[in-house]
């Protein structure tokens, strides 16, 4: 079946240090995803060099890092990665509207100077491994998850953030506070022939497109798949099933 569009909406999680993995994953995966994600150990493993190998294979990067620091250590960050060609970028959005804010503005300068595009940058919410009662007793806080998120999701939306990194349970509610031009990118992400892992906070494919997702993040049901290019296929089968 041919995906077209959704075969941009689907990012592969390289979240490994296996470098010859890596390769045989994405030379068999080129034709059919657009998007990696690459994370501590794959950047680790291979360098900021991973960024041309995957260029050269026409894949966009979501650089998965994280960032939380202080403003000028995150603004210096993201201009770094966006300079050696990271298409998307995320960073944790409780680091505050100033952190974010300067991120902002570091990436838009760094891809001016490099005369690259502008990445997407993303404000990671909470955990997909969070669960409510995981959430209170770590934070304390007096929201609910869905609550948090969404103020989290308000507060880079303020920043000038593209979007966030979200559970699936709380697209709709990011969608009422902040439109429907404000990105999600939605991991926990379990197609049904999948085991869970360590996932608390989760959903399917289908499932999360048809929420309203505009990206979702799969990593260990395609890498360690016997077949990445099968499994890939199944799960844009399933995203095809409830196209939105």
């Amino acid at each position: 079946m041919e995906h077209k569009n959704l075969k941009n909406r689907l990012i592969v999680a390289l979240d490994t240090d296996d470098g010859g993995k890596i390769d045989w994953i994405t030379e068999d995966l080129k034709d059919t995803v657009s998007w990696v994600k690459i994370g501590f150990q794959a950047l680790a493993s291979l360098g900021t060099e991973i960024f041309l190998w995957m260029h050269e294979r026409k894949f966009q990067c979501f650089l998965d890092l994280k960032f939380h620091d202080i403003p000028n250590t995150v603004a210096r960050d993201v201009g770094t990665m966006t300079e050696h060609g990271a298409s998307m970028i995320n960073m944790h959005a409780s680091g505050g509207i100033e952190m974010m804010q300067a991120a902002r503005e570091s990436a838009n300068a760094a891809a001016k100077n490099a005369k690259k595009k502008t990445p997407i940058l993303l404000g990671v919410t909470i955990l997909t491994s969070m669960d409510e009662d995981r959430f209170q007793s770590n934070f304390g806080s007096e929201r609910k998850i869905t609550e948090q998120v969404v103020y989290l999701a308000e507060q880079a939306k303020a920043a000038g953030l593209d979007g966030v990194v979200a559970s699936p349970l709380e697209i709709e509610p990011i969608r009422q506070a902040c439109g429907d031009k404000f990105l999600i990118v939605t991991p926990g992400i379990r197609p049904t022939w999948s085991d869970v892992g360590d996932q608390r906070r989760f959903t399917t494919p289908s499932e999360a497109i048809s929420m309203g997702t505009d990206y979702i993040v799969v990593g260990r049901p395609i890498i360690k798949a016997d077949d990445p290019l099968e499994a890939a296929e199944r799960i844009l089968d399933e995203m095809e099933g409830s196209k939105k």
